[in-house]
């Protein structure tokens, strides 16, 4: 007998439809296939289906031969959320359901020993392919179902057991879909437990990363050991501008592939913060693997990507972070799929000035010898020094400044600032198909940058003197046109531009 369910696969961060065809043939083998390109996890599902079977009460045919087929057969299958379609197809080939055909309803979960079901990955992306392909009824495990209710015009039911689904497939009118509000729930997860006031002194720096939250340019902090550098960037999200529901949906999906979406929540409400450590592959930054995974710079997409120490990280890591960094999506590409993944982040760098970390520090003396400073900041390549348009120096925190009583501005008065000065740029490029200043292409630099004969003068001045690149010129003027947004001026004024000249400088004073 033949009997067909609805399943789901993942391909990158998008789910598509499984359709599982259950045929039961006489035999005495009681053989149990699995065809349709399986991975290890889903042919090992037949000893975890037929344990859960019979532990539940229900009739296993162990004397008749079980062919299980995935389709589409040209597709990898991975996972283990294939076992409770399959054992639903066995059941509904044993007449559990009286013929009862299931096609309005999608079936995802692990099966344990004793029939309980356990949770998948991708839950939200499984939830919209199901309501593009017009299937009203999800069944997922317990643990999925806030994140997957998040979707609408989609029935999601929480699947604690195996014969509570079977319960819900011939009674559904007796169980209610899980329903949430998702501008509540987006609003409960978006609460940051850091805030800038924490931040003692650094007004320099905070400065400079409320200049670069403004127009998203990515920022390098250089400073010494105990600075402050890691504390700052921490809180860079806390000043970005909240998560819209579009955002978090699509941030959402990323972190629920990859396992890292915490159960509790059902949807990422604040921006990502990433901090991977300098020993990581440029598989694990860029992403990969024999069927792609997201890397660290597609979990940092819509958030920040920090790297610290970065003249520690390989070589070979930071430059496949060129791509990303210009085109905000991330390709790889393998013999079988190539594979394309959101990487729009915001990338804050951290570094000492030398080896030691006490290269023009007041206080310490540094043992570093020039050449030695030199082939350590020339760890990072000159391009990629380009495609960071803000460098400031964060020097060590005076004890007056550590000890000072007086409350320092939180991130919340920052961030209203930054929202103004957002709120221009998406004015002023509602019909270039950009949202903020530092994806601005020559084109639109050239519309939007425009200045007068004197600050012409001093952007020359620097150039020559600096040896600036053409992309260090572009970056200088979109950094200009940043501050001018966060002072209200459409006007780019002789000390907006010397403001973000400062900014390109401290990169060169290491090695010139």
């Amino acid at each position: 007998m033949l009997y067909k369910t609805l399943s789901a696969a993942l391909f990158g961060i998008d789910a598509y439809i499984v359709e599982v065809e259950v045929d039961l043939a006489p035999g005495t083998g009681g053989i149990f296939t699995t065809v349709g390109l399986p991975d290890a996890a889903v042919k090992e599902s037949r000893e975890r289906i037929k344990a859960a079977i019979k532990n539940c009460g229900f009739e296993y045919p162990a004397f008749r031969n079980i062919t299980v087929n995935l389709a589409p057969a040209d597709i990898k299958k991975e996972g283990s959320g294939f076992d409770l379609p399959m054992a639903i197809g066995i059941l509904g080939a044993t007449g559990t359901f009286a013929g009862r055909e299931l096609g309005e309803f999608l079936f995802l979960g692990e099966l344990s020993l004793d029939g309980l079901v356990r949770p998948i990955k991708g839950a939200l992306s499984i939830a919209v392919a199901a309501k593009q392909k017009g299937i009203p009824n999800l069944v997922v495990p317990e643990v999925n179902a806030r994140e997957a209710a998040v979707v609408e015009d989609v029935r999601v039911y929480a699947a604690q057991s195996l014969p509570q689904v079977v319960d819900l497939i011939n009674a559904p009118e007796a169980f209610t879909p899980v329903r949430i509000d998702p501008a509540e729930l987006l609003a409960e997860a978006s609460h940051y437990s850091v805030d800038f006031r924490d931040v003692r002194g650094q007004q320099h720096a905070k400065r400079a990363l409320e200049v670069a939250c403004a127009g998203g340019h990515n920022i390098i902090m250089i400073g010494p050991p105990g600075s402050g550098k890691t504390m700052l960037a921490k809180r860079i999200p806390t000043i970005l501008p909240p998560l819209t529901f579009e955002e978090a949906i699509q941030t959402t999906k990323i972190h629920s592939v990859t396992g890292l979406l915490e159960n509790s929540k059902g949807l990422v409400g604040t921006r990502p913060f990433r901090s991977p450590h300098h020993t990581i592959s440029d598989a694990g930054l860029i992403g990969g693997g024999t069927i792609p995974r997201p890397g660290e710079v597609s979990l940092a997409h819509n958030g920040v990507l920090f790297l610290d120490e970065l003249p520690e990280f390989q070589r070979n890591a930071l430059e496949v972070l060129r791509q990303p960094l210009e085109d905000g999506v991330v390709t790889i590409s393998r013999a079988t799929t190539s594979l394309t993944f959101p990487a729009a982040f915001m990338l804050a760098a951290a570094m000492n000035p030398c080896p030691c970390g006490y290269f023009n520090d007041p206080t310490r003396e540094c043992h570093c010898t020039p050449p030695q400073i030199q082939r350590y900041v020339g760890k990072i390549s000159g391009p990629l020094l380009d495609r960071i348009d803000i460098h400031i120096d964060v020097p060590a925190v005076r004890y007056r400044e550590l000890r000072a009583r007086a409350t320092a501005e939180g991130s919340e008065e920052i961030r209203a600032r930054i929202m103004r000065a957002r709120q221009t740029q998406l004015k002023r490029f509602q019909s270039d198909g950009i949202y903020c200043n530092a994806q601005m292409s020559p084109k639109l630099i050239r519309t939007y940058c425009e200045i007068d004969a004197e600050s012409d003068k001093l952007l020359e001045t620097a150039i020559t003197r600096l040896g600036l690149s053409a992309r260090a010129h572009d970056r200088i003027l979109k950094v200009a046109r940043t501050i001018a947004d966060l002072e209200g001026s459409e006007v780019l004024l002789p000390r907006y531009l010397s403001e973000a000249i400062q900014y390109r400088t401290l990169d060169r004073t290491y090695w010139a």
